[in-house]
């Protein structure tokens, strides 16, 4: 087994910027968009939550290469700070910290904001710091109340709206974690789509049983009508999800035989003179650069 190595010193060290050498110049326009200026609204409300990524020091003159922070590192001196937290790499990688990382994922965002908020940050300094409504900042908050363990457990990397929590938890756990994996599956992580889930679930499967669902222009028929379809789609695509890996691996070895099978003049000669239309699929196969087609 392959042995892993960090990247990076766990432990950050707090580095004066007099000593930190910028790698590359700030864009034009820079401190006049609104992106710079949320920035700076965010670690003066917060402080800095991400730290700057920096390379070893040189021996020679005790400074150091910052890798990447760079628009950070002006905001907090726009702000009157003169040092930061920065992780030093343990290589000299042309890459930066923020390239080895997935985005921000709409969970860590909530844990984030929570974390802020349990420090003393108030929804509504933290709304005006990221130029956020506070309607919006409390539903981030609230993001994973009523959410089972295993639904967050699939959206834990994901990135969705804070719209699509209250659609879930309409659900019981269990109806919750088939419409989270049906959309992860699907790559359909949307609110309308969670929408139609929770349409066509049967009522035994909601939080408030005795209330009956509504749907505008649906009659209660065409309601029940679209619980059974929706019941047999999900049976079905589970079905094909399970074959679909050992499928996808036949016909990459199918193809693979007929490749070499074909480039036997041989057989192309008896198959263009006894069976031309077996020949023309086979040539089919061979071409095919995607599933798709």
């Amino acid at each position: 087994m392959t042995e892993m190595h960090l990247g990076f010193i766990p432990d950050p060290i707090t580095v004066a910027f007099d000593k930190l050498l910028p790698s590359r110049k700030p864009p034009d326009g820079l401190a006049n968009s609104r992106k710079f200026k949320q920035i700076i609204s965010s670690i003066d409300a917060i402080g800095l939550i991400e730290p700057l990524t920096i390379a070893k020091a040189d021996k020679a003159t005790g400074m150091h290469l910052l890798l990447d922070g760079h628009i950070r590192m002006l905001a907090m001196q726009q702000l009157g700070f003169s040092e930061a937290l920065c992780l030093i790499a343990k290589d000299d990688e042309s890459y930066t910290y923020n390239n080895r990382i997935n985005r921000l994922s709409t969970i860590q965002e909530h844990f984030m904001i929570r974390r802020a908020v349990e420090r003393g940050v108030t929804p509504a300094r933290l709304a005006k710091s990221l130029e956020l409504d506070i309607e919006h900042i409390t539903k981030k908050i609230n993001l994973l109340d009523g959410i089972c363990a295993e639904a967050v457990r699939l959206l834990k990397d994901k990135i969705f709206s804070a719209n699509l929590s209250p659609v879930l938890r309409k659900l019981k756990p269990t109806r919750q974690v088939e419409c989270v994996e049906l959309m992860v599956a699907t790559n359909n992580i949307t609110v309308s789509y969670a929408q139609a889930l929770l349409a066509a679930t049967p009522g035994n499967m909601l939080v408030n049983e005795g209330v009956p669902k509504k749907l505008k222009g649906v009659t209660a028929d065409q309601m029940a009508k679209m619980e059974r379809e929706m019941a047999n789609l999900e049976g079905q695509f589970k079905l094909v999800e399970q074959s679909y890996g050992q499928d996808v691996l036949n016909l990459v070895l199918a193809k693979g035989y007929l490749t070499k099978l074909l480039d036997n003049e041989a057989v192309i000669r008896f198959l263009s003179q006894n069976h031309p239309e077996i020949l023309r699929e086979f040539s089919g196969i061979v071409q095919t650069t995607s599933l798709d087609k």
